[in-house]
């Protein structure tokens, strides 16, 4: 089974790296895929510490609700680790 992760719902300012329509939702990681310098500060020339990237996929009923045209299909998005919440 897959690990369930939530996205963090936090909205800081500046350059961030999750997309904030996945904030707050529910996906599985479908693969690990290594560490990576973190992008959120490489944009402000600072020292980049590193940090896994994660493969997370969403349904679109978890993304749109109700509102869901197929609400079974997928997303795929590659969040930085720092971003998720194990459930």
């Amino acid at each position: 089974m897959a690990d369930r992760v939530r996205v963090k719902a936090m909205m800081p300012p500046g350059h961030v790296r999750a997309p904030a329509y996945l904030r707050g939702k529910t996906g599985e990681i479908e693969r690990e895929l290594g560490p990576f310098a973190n992008p959120e500060q490489l944009a402000y020339g600072l020292e980049a510490e590193k940090q896994p990237l994660y493969r997370v996929r969403f349904t679109m009923a978890e993304i749109w609700g109700e509102r869901a045209e197929h609400p079974a299909d997928t997303v795929d998005a590659e969040i930085y680790g720092h971003w998720l919440e194990r459930l």
